[in-house]
């Protein structure tokens, strides 16, 4: 694979069981690029490991006078020279190539997770972890699997230099055979601890990264209520517990690539004294002393490629961990249901959508009210009716996972929650099966055709920058318009301030651009945009979360209406509390406990079920209990209170 390749047809199927599993899996996928950038290295690093004893040979030449040696020793260092130059210049590009493609299968098969869970990627991990892993921990691990080839050719010059000397200059082979070894593992032990501080530099690193994302979003509110000091003081915290830890990661490092310098040099000045005394005593000759000497000096070069490797191994590590841990994830809990085998035909038109764990049921052609109570229960309800369900207990782990960073145990516990999760992912199967939509699970059907026929709209709605023409220009079936979803969705003045702020020239309201996440706009104003976009597809099921929790009661009553008006026929399933949304449904279903508590109309509901008019009235306690009582009990209740007052 070449960069002008890019990007992979398909990336495959990572091995994410494990962060060096991940890296071992990458690495298995770029065996020609590895073994281009090997046979380069080997050549650049032949040449270097040959130059002293070219040099050693023209000594001895000059030393003999033998003028044709002579002229023999300076073609074989042009040679070399050659050798060398052309060697690095292709090892430095082949191993830059490596490194780009690994980022960008990386990056691919993080775009095809996050296409596949959709917004339930970010209940499940934390946001600044998704962050983190597609930039900074994409980079890291492309820069090990730059390194690796390197790494083995800087190896297999260190092994030519000590077997040549060997048979150059036993007696001196024999001290650099020894001290290399030495040389090169002596910072091995201070790895684990390195590694530790790094890992917390950029837990650290994260967190303020995510705050300041948090500070930044929510900037118009802390300007309202006054609290940019304050969040400016958290950051500024923050920033600098992430200075100190990179002070005391960079601190390790300093030990280490001191070692690497601090070592070889007392090599050197070992063979050179040891040397010098041999060549006194004529046991050695001056140009195996020079080839001798010169090939040490020559070992500083390919000895820090372990130092590199070791800083890429144990930066890249952590990252491939977290990699690997999104790249586990899947778009539903059953991990352990049994595969289906064969395609799964669709669902005929007009099937009936059924949740076998709560009981809901959502008749095909009608609009169906669903009332929870616990906004937290209704979002994740909607995420499952459109086949991306998630176990709480596996979200909540997971944030936790990607929010840590308080101690040096924080690496340690990241592989223990993993562990964990391996070992209660068999506990998914107790949710049930999947949700069913004319009698077809859900699960097993491709992703493409279950988004295609189940649409949900979460609570909070993203829109992305562009003009307004192409918010909607979004995969639908055609039935419904740009024009009659506007206005279903009220959207009328959203369309004139739009215009308004649009520059001279643009007519058009669809030509009018809107700015990055819609800030430019109020939340009512992007709940109904989002609103809007998600009429325009005409889905078979649209699953909607509280589509107007941001927008005043007559707006509200006018959305209802059109919702109804629009999705005639079709399957709607809205998930609410507002009696103005609940009064237009078909059918309303009350969820208490997990399950399906009561159905019927919201009039129905609201006389004989006491839960049901708590939660949409917002009734307390001691409204409910006067609502029970008689006239006579009701007076009585009544003069106690007064009394008591």
């Amino acid at each position: 694979m070449q960069i002008s390749d890019l990007p992979y047809p398909d990336p495959g199927v990572p091995d994410a069981r494990s962060g060096p599993r991940f890296l071992l899996w990458l690495g298995r996928g770029q065996l020609g690029g590895q073994l281009k950038s090997l046979c380069w290295g080997m050549l650049h690093f032949g040449g270097v490991a040959g130059l002293p004893y070219a040099v050693g040979l023209g000594i001895d030449a000059v030393v003999d006078r033998e003028a044709n040696r002579l002229l023999l020793v300076g073609g074989l260092l042009v040679l070399i020279g050659v050798a060398i130059s052309v060697g690095d210049a292709m090892l430095h590009r082949t191993a830059v190539t490596n490194w780009i493609t690994a980022a960008a299968r990386v990056q691919q098969l993080l775009a095809r997770k996050t296409a596949e869970l959709g917004s339930a990627l970010t209940r499940r991990v934390a946001a600044g972890e998704v962050v983190a892993v597609s930039t900074g921990d994409v980079e890291k691990i492309g820069w090990f699997v730059e390194a690796v080839s390197r790494f083995l050719a800087a190896v297999f010059s260190i092994v030519l230099v000590c077997v040549g000397l060997m048979f150059y200059a036993p007696e001196l082979g024999v001290v650099v055979a020894v001290g290399v070894p030495v040389v090169a593992l002596a910072s091995l032990p201070l790895l684990p601890r390195a590694t530790r501080r790094a890992d917390i530099q950029r837990e650290k690193a994260g967190k303020a990264t995510e705050l300041a994302s948090d500070t930044v979003a929510g900037l118009r509110v802390l300007r309202g209520i006054g609290g940019e000091e304050l969040f400016l003081g958290r950051y500024r915290e923050a920033s600098q517990e992430v200075r100190k830890a990179a002070v005391r990661s960079a601190r390790m490092w300093a030990l280490i690539s001191a070692i690497q310098v601090v070592l070889p040099g007392l090599l050197l000045i070992t063979v050179v004294w040891y040397g010098a005394s041999l060549a006194l005593d004529g046991r050695i000759a001056v140009g195996e002393l020079v080839a001798a000497f010169s090939a040490v000096a020559t070992l500083l070069y390919p000895l820090r490629h372990f130092e590199e490797i070791a800083m890429a191994y144990s930066f890249s590590r952590p990252s491939a961990q977290r990699a690997a841990r999104v790249l586990s994830l899947t778009r539903t809990d059953a991990a352990e249901r049994p595969e289906v085998a064969g395609p799964v035909e669709e669902p005929a038109a007009g099937g009936d959508l059924y949740d076998p764990r709560t009981g809901l049921l959502a008749p095909a052609g009608r609009f169906t009210a669903v009332v929870c109570g616990d906004p937290d229960l209704a979002g994740r309800l909607a995420e499952r009716l459109g086949g991306h369900a998630m176990e709480e207990q596996d979200a909540d782990r997971d944030g936790d996972a990607g929010r840590s960073g308080d101690g040096e145990g924080n690496l340690e516990q990241d592989q223990e929650r993993e562990r964990e999760r391996e070992r209660n992912r068999g506990s998914a199967a107790k949710d049930g099966p999947s949700v069913l939509l004319g009698g077809v699970a859900l699960d097993d059907l491709e992703l493409d055709a279950a988004r295609r026929l189940v649409l949900v709209q979460d609570k909070d709605p993203v829109l992305l920058s562009g003009t307004l023409r192409e918010l909607f220009d979004v995969p639908a079936s055609g039935a419904v318009d740009s024009g009659a979803a506007l206005a279903a969705a009220q959207c009328a003045d959203v369309l004139d301030a739009l215009l308004q702020s649009a520059p001279d020239g643009v007519d058009d309201p669809m030509d009018a651009r809107i700015t990055e996440r819609g800030r430019s706009l109020s939340g009512g104003q992007r709940q109904r945009l989002a609103l809007a976009r998600s009429l325009v597809t005409d889905p078979e099921v649209l699953v909607l979360d509280e589509p107007t929790s941001a927008v005043d009661s007559h707006t509200e009553a006018r959305i209802a209406d059109g919702i109804a008006d629009l999705r005639a026929g079709r399957t709607t399933v809205v998930l609410a509390s507002s009696p103005l949304l609940l009064d237009r449904a078909e059918r309303v279903v009350l969820i208490a406990d997990g399950t399906v508590a009561a159905v019927g109309t919201h009039r129905e509901l609201l006389h004989r079920e006491p839960l049901y008019r708590a939660v949409v009235t917002r009734e307390t306690d001691e409204e409910q209990r006067l609502a029970g009582l008689g006239m006579a009990e009701l007076e009585e209740a009544l003069t106690e209170i007064e009394e008591s007052a």
